[in-house]
């Protein structure tokens, strides 16, 4: 893996890490609060093979979850593992590193590179995840992987990167999509078993591409928004040259037509280029839909929205008939740069939803670009007073991400900033509680922050109302910005 200029991510501070290490007792500065008994754990792309800095797609390396696990307030161990799919195993050995991957013996899933966008706990397990259909793994204590997950062979086909857990049922809620369902999305319910209880598919526009959703104690949110399957990058991305105009019309004629049988193209293919095959489509219609939590596709009301993409929300609830949800709104996103989420400007708002009316009123909330919302998911569908989220736009030519944490009020202005340095980049932080009954937002926010000139990462425990210091745990090595991480308590 050789770092490139000409692609932000695969150069600089998204440079691939090449070993996976194994340390124990880490370097603690500060005091580490000893209710902080468990796993912190990050995911985020990693690419084993060397890529094609003109096409590489960010979202397409393979997965890399790194974790450090605390105890007695000590930092115990810091691991990072690839996560093993067939083709990230393959891409390994490649290099002359042997890896068994999860067995595909009477499943049919499609697998990409390992699962590479966010990591969870959920009934006992820790579960990698990703988007656009692909199959999910569960990992080990120590982030081996273990197997697909399949939710006790209860989930037909791939999961989602975004679940949201109910904190007052205990179920798992996730809307997935694959280009391979047609004008379709699935809404599944995971049980505090384990298993599906049920899954109901929902006509979209399109194929869209559907990052994730929003969840209130009535309803389900769901964003059919203009990022859409692209069958001239899928037919770059599977297909020999000779056969691409040929693939591109197939492709064409069904995507966002016709449901496939889930086996037909079990496996992506190693992926030189790494491309992405969704892209941005003025002409696509954005909508937005509201669909009560027990009700079928017939009952979702759509309601539509100028043109805009929204990978996260901070938080959505019911309030006097309406749906209330504060999320990051980029203007576009792989529109003219296909390589990453560089182009759209992301800020809060706030979007109130009138399914009766069929109306959205849209409030910006602030001015400054940002990423990354996470509340305190005990909160989760019901109304909040807070949240934290990553300040970017301002990190020059070479960043994604600028220096800055933020958190904000109800009323989603910048309650409280800390700022750790210029040469500093923040990924997204997580908020953990004082205690199972401590109020709104007291406890700890933690995650990683990178020293760029001193090529260092740290994980960094802050105190979630003003921002300071608690401690913080020097991590072995460089780890390159990714996309979500998650506090897994013993």
């Amino acid at each position: 893996m050789t770092a490139t200029g000409s692609n932000l991510f695969l150069s600089g501070e998204f440079t691939p890490v090449r070993s996976e290490l194994t340390e124990f007792d880490l370097p603690v500065t500060g005091v580490l609060p000893d209710q902080l008994s468990g796993r912190y754990l990050r995911n985020g792309p990693n690419p084993v093979a060397d890529l094609d800095p003109d096409t590489y797609n960010w979202f397409t390396g393979d997965g890399m979850v790194h974790g450090i696990a605390l105890d007695g307030g000590r930092a115990r161990w810091y691991r990072n593992r690839w996560v093993d799919s067939p083709v990230t195993a393959a891409a390994l050995a490649a290099r002359g590193v042997p890896r068994s991957a999860p067995s595909d013996a009477g499943r049919s899933f499609v697998h990409g590179p390992g699962a590479n966008t966010n990591v969870i706990g959920f009934g006992g397990r820790t579960l990698a995840l990703v988007e656009a259909g692909l199959a999910c793994q569960e990992l080990s204590t120590e982030l081996d992987t273990v197997d697909v997950c399949d939710f006790g062979g209860t989930v037909r086909s791939g999961f989602t990167a975004h679940p949201l857990e109910d904190p007052e049922t205990g179920e798992l809620h996730a809307i997935s999509y694959h280009f391979g369902l047609g004008d379709r999305v699935r809404y599944t319910v995971i049980g505090r078993d384990g298993r599906a209880r049920r899954e109901v598919d929902i006509t979209v526009g399109g194929s869209p591409m559907m990052h994730s959703f929003s969840l209130t104690a009535s309803s389900v949110v769901i964003y059919d928004l203009p990022v859409v399957f692209d069958p001239r990058q899928a037919a770059a991305l599977t297909v020999a040259r000779p056969l691409r105009p040929l693939a591109r019309l197939a492709l064409g004629a069904i995507a966002g037509r016709v449901q496939l049988p889930h086996a037909t193209g079990r496996r992506i293919p190693a992926n030189p280029a790494g491309r992405l095959p969704y892209r941005w489509d003025p002409g696509y219609r954005a909508r937005v839909g509201v669909m009560p939590r027990e009700g079928r596709d017939e009952d979702v009301r759509w309601i539509d929205v100028d043109p805009c993409y929204v990978y996260h929300s901070l938080n959505a609830y019911d309030d006097d008939g309406d749906v209330v949800v504060d999320l990051v709104v980029h203007q576009r996103t792989f529109d003219r740069d296909l390589t990453g989420p560089t182009e759209g400007h992301p800020r809060l708002e706030r979007w109130r939803l009138d399914p009766a009316a069929g109306t959205c009123s849209r409030t910006p909330l602030d001015d400054t670009e940002v990423e990354f919302p996470r509340g305190d998911e005990r909160f989760t569908g019901r109304a909040h007073s807070t949240g934290w989220m990553v300040a970017t736009g301002d990190g020059g030519a070479s960043r994604l991400f600028s220096d800055r944490l933020i958190r904000v009020g109800h009323d989603g202005s910048a309650a409280t900033v800390r700022a750790f340095g210029e040469s500093s980049s923040v990924g997204e932080f997580v908020f953990v509680p004082r205690s199972p009954d401590a109020s709104e937002g007291d406890g700890f926010v933690m995650g990683l922050v990178s020293d760029l000139a001193e090529d260092t990462t740290r994980l960094v425990v802050l105190d979630a109302q003003t921002l300071e210091d608690v401690a913080a745990v020097a991590l072995p090595q460089r780890v390159p910005p990714g996309f979500h991480g998650n506090w897994l308590p013993d």
